[in-house]
């Protein structure tokens, strides 16, 4: 029996399978080429027919969704007819399977490493003067997502226990390793909120390969640990991390380096329960730190007084102002969190399965890391500091861009791609370094109330009400 839509396909396949046929272009061939595109989804196995969705039209398609206002995926199907339309083509058809199908076949893993291709690749090509103290930094902090509440998801990343079955929603939880100079994303780890070694540490382990010799790491008090400190530095990366608050700060101990500055020494602990025997052995029994105790003059800071750790030993090389200037920096890595979460909308995420939640969030770095090699370009062409540049305002810029950096011949685009980096150069943020402000909403949310029972029994209710 004939497939009820093989003359739909067969009518397709006449119309779109003429070679010459164009083909959409992405718009920033500069920071991401359709051949690097294309050769790393061959690698990865993201490859098959071509009909319509083919893997760079579905790649496009996706991209560009994520980077979009509207991430739905009938908005992407639009903007995939409209282009069509541009080259005197029409879809049959604007049915989204077709399309959230093909989607289903990107692989992961293609994702992922363009993703850290580009990071690393904005990373080494930052500014020496960006750097601090002649060194590349990196910073690591954690958050949290949350996603369509199906049992696909909830089996793979459950909800809270806390939460009544219904009434939450599948979350998870990833690190992410932050270059400081540039704000790009160098790698990421994901995985469950709750359970056995599902915590930051935890996943920050897992991405230890991706730090080098001569590193510095960036963190919050969460990274401190003893065992995270040692296993870095034998790996040639220095620590920058807050004081722990179950450590005591006891000035009177230590050599001295100056006003509240001192070196001293930890044991090491006992053997944790991750950690086997043979990795508790290779860590020595005792570790030299500094202790920096910083106090915060500025008014409106809710900190007053912290304490800083570091491997960072030298008092000449890197004075306390030096390493109380870099850990002020590591701020940067709770915005960079908001421009994901908040500004690219990762923080809720609408795939109904965890294969293409894991996806959205890969495509969603991807496209933050592209919009970072922007900003990049940006800061170089036109001598600003990439740190300087609103990230908001990049993003505005480059949709408004793409379709005439898309359309335009070979002899226009460059002076588009002049006109896109000034404008993103221009876009500069205001320099308030003791900017306070109440974390408090003037707006109130409208008075609902909580749902309290599952969607499905709070509808049977109003019904049998009437």
């Amino acid at each position: 029996m004939a497939h009820p839509t093989t003359p739909r396909l067969r009518a397709q396949i006449h119309r779109l399978g003429n070679p010459k046929a164009p083909q959409p272009e992405l718009g920033l061939e500069a920071v991401l080429p359709k051949a690097t595109v294309e050769r790393v989804l061959k690698e990865e196995g993201g490859w098959w027919k071509a009909i319509l969705s083919t893997p760079w039209v579905t790649f496009w398609a996706f991209f560009w969704q994520r980077l979009s206002a509207d991430r739905s995926g009938r908005a992407a199907l639009k903007r995939l007819a409209a282009w069509m339309a541009l080259h005197g083509r029409r879809l049959d058809d604007e049915d989204t399977g077709p399309y959230c199908k093909a989607r289903a076949r990107l692989p992961e893993s293609a994702l992922h490493r363009l993703m850290r291709e580009l990071g690393a690749a904005a990373h080494h090509g930052a500014a020496t003067a960006w750097l601090w103290c002649c060194r590349r930094v990196k910073m690591v902090d954690g958050s949290t997502a949350i996603m369509a509440d199906t049992v696909a998801n909830q089996r793979t990343y459950p909800q809270l226990s806390s939460q009544k079955p219904g009434l939450g929603f599948p979350i998870a939880r990833f690190v992410v390793i932050f270059c400081l100079a540039t704000g790009s994303v160098l790698e990421a780890a994901l995985g469950q909120y709750q359970g056995k070694q599902t915590g930051e540490n935890a996943l920050f382990r897992s991405l230890w390969d991706e730090l080098e010799p001569g590193d510095v790491v960036l963190g919050d008090r969460y990274f401190g640990s003893y065992f995270d400190i040692a296993l870095l530095k034998q790996r040639g990366v220095d620590s920058v991390f807050r004081l722990h608050q179950r450590r005591k700060c006891d000035f009177r101990r230590g050599q001295r380096l100056g006003r509240e500055d001192q070196i001293v020494h930890w044991d090491r602990p006992a053997r944790p329960d991750w950690m086997d025997e043979a990795t508790y052995d290779r860590v020595d029994e005792t570790m030299a730190v500094r202790i920096i105790r910083i106090r915060v003059e500025q008014r409106g800071f809710r900190t007053r007084v912290l304490e800083v750790v570091t491997t960072l030993l030298d008092a000449d090389i890197y004075t306390k102002k030096d390493i109380a200037i870099l850990y002020r920096k590591r701020w940067h890595a709770e915005l960079d969190l908001r421009s994901i979460q908040v500004v690219l909308g990762m923080d809720l995420l609408l795939s109904k399965t965890p294969e293409m939640v894991r996806k959205e969030i890969w495509m969603t770095l991807l496209g933050y890391n592209v919009v970072r090699a922007l900003m990049v370009k940006a800061g170089l062409a036109h001598h600003r500091e990439v740190r300087r540049l609103s990230f908001k305002g990049a993003l505005q810029t480059v949709p408004e861009f793409g379709p005439g950096l898309r359309g335009a011949s070979p002899s226009v685009r460059p002076w588009l791609w002049r006109v896109l980096l000034s404008s993103i150069a221009q876009d500069a943020e205001g320099y308030r370094p003791d900017r306070a402000e109440p974390r408090a909403r003037k707006r109130r949310p409208k008075p609902y109330p909580l749902l309290t029972k599952p969607r499905k029994q709070a509808k049977a209710a109003l019904l049998r009400a009437g």
